[in-house]
Order: C-alpha cells, then structure tokens, then sequence
C-alpha cells in the first residue's frame, strides 16, 4: 500500500486558525473580522468562530476598546518555551559532553512538563554497560533524581498538588512510595542542591541530579548523571560524581545568565 502524502492528512480548520494567527506580523498589531476575512478569504462567520476558539484558548485577546484582535498572552508564552528549550539544548550539549568525559556515564537534561520529568538531550557513555538514552522519555518525579530536583525547589502548594493527582506506585524495592516520607526529603534536597535516584526507578540503576536555573533564577531544569549500580559505589558518588554534577549544571545555569 502506498504511504499517503502528509499533506493529505491536513486539518482545514487547523490550518485556517494557523494562517489567521499569522496575520499578526512585522507591525500589525490588530485586526478586525472584516480585514482578517479579506487577508484569509473567508466569511466572517467562519472568522469570527475561529477567533472565539482561539480566544477561549488565550492565543487571542479582543481590545475592547477598537473591538479588534491581538494575539493573547498564550502566543507569547509558547514562543517563549520554545525560546528557552532551545536556549537550554544549546547551552547543555557541550556541558554534558564535557560531563561524560569526566565520568564516562550517561549525561541528561531534563526539564518538568505535565507534572513528569521530560529528557529533552543526553550524551552517551562509551562502557559496554551503560544506561541508554531516555531523550523524550516521560518520568515520574519522586522516583527520579531529575523529578525530586524539581520537586524540592517548587512551591508547598505546588507539589501537594502535584504527588496528589500522581499515581505513586513503588517500581523497585527501593522506590520511596510514602508520600509524606517524600515531602521530608525535600528540605534537605534543596539545601544540598543536589538528589540521587538509589534504583528507585530502575533496579540495578542510579542517577544524580542538579538543578539548572536561569537569568530569573528560575528553575528551569535538571542535569543528571545515570549509571549501573555496581559503578556507582556510595564512595563514588559522594566524593565525584556529585561534585561533578553540581558544578556542572552550576556551569549550565551561569551559561543561561544566572547570577549567584
């Protein structure tokens, strides 16, 4: 059977809205019905829908004073994430390649998207044994150093709200499944600036983790550094691997403007 072209999977709608969001560029700052259904080609009516829709999402806002449409506060934040996730992937490659060299072990960033831990880049070990790259991988947070990095640098109110809408399951005989035994280990988390994963993901797995802020201060990510077990003797961690991490994601967060 032939593959269909992807242009024949096309959404009309879809595209109608992309086209109108477009409109607004260079110095159009607003527009009404009447012009965006002259730019587009369609009836008023099928403007109009398409504004309510995008409105009801935030991607459009009405001044209500000219009745015209701007685009909304929703557009601005997108085009922001991606401004940073992109900052963020540039600045890390060559922190993390410099990590792996260090240590020879698996090197990620991750940031917190829809309360899971998401890998956006990792640099492989070159060992024989050696955790494989998890880059777009979805994570629980409290059974991963990277997720209790985040964790412990967010609101109270945030990650009660959080861990109560997670399933807590234990993966391992390790995994700290008691969610108030889990809130005490965020304290000393965040005066430590660091966390470890002991097999609470994986069995035979561990992992550090650093945060990563920005030019706000913001948290805006973690970097860690996983490994087989057997290589990440306590001696080790404590005494390399941590230090490593933390003056590399240290190095990330300067590179992405952070002042100390």
């Amino acid at each position: 059977m032939a593959k269909k072209d992807k242009s024949e999977y096309i959404i009309q709608a879809v595209s109608h809205a992309l086209d109108l969001l477009e409109q607004f560029h260079g110095e159009v700052d607003e527009l009404g019905v009447t012009e965006l259904s002259k730019r587009l080609s369609l009836h008023k009516n099928n403007v109009f829908r398409l504004l309510a829709t995008l409105e009801s999402r935030g991607y459009i806002e009405q001044n209500k004073a000219t009745e015209n449409y701007r685009l909304g506060l929703k557009a601005l934040e997108l085009g922001q994430t991606f401004i940073k996730q992109m900052g963020l992937l540039r600045q890390a490659q060559p922190i993390l390649e410099d990590l792996v060299q260090q240590c020879n072990e698996t090197s990620y960033v991750s940031i917190f998207k829809d309360n899971n831990v998401v890998y956006l880049d990792a640099v492989e070990s070159d060992m024989t044994v050696r955790v494989v790259s998890r880059v777009g991988s979805r994570l629980p947070t409290y059974c991963t150093a990277a997720g209790k990095v985040q964790l412990a640098f967010m609101p109270e109110e945030e990650v009660n709200a959080l861990l109560s809408t997670q399933e807590i399951k234990k993966h391992t005989p390790t995994t700290l499944a008691n969610i108030e035994e889990l809130k005490k280990q965020l304290p000393i988390i965040s005066e430590r600036g660091y966390a470890i994963d002991d097999e609470e993901l994986d069995a035979g797995v561990k992992c550090v983790a650093a945060p990563i802020r920005d030019y706000t201060r913001r948290l805006v990510g973690a970097l860690s550094i996983s490994g087989p077990s057997m290589r990440f003797e306590d001696d080790r961690i404590e005494k390399d691997l941590i230090p490593k991490v933390v003056q590399a994601a240290r190095d990330l967060s300067l590179r992405l403007g952070y002042q100390p």
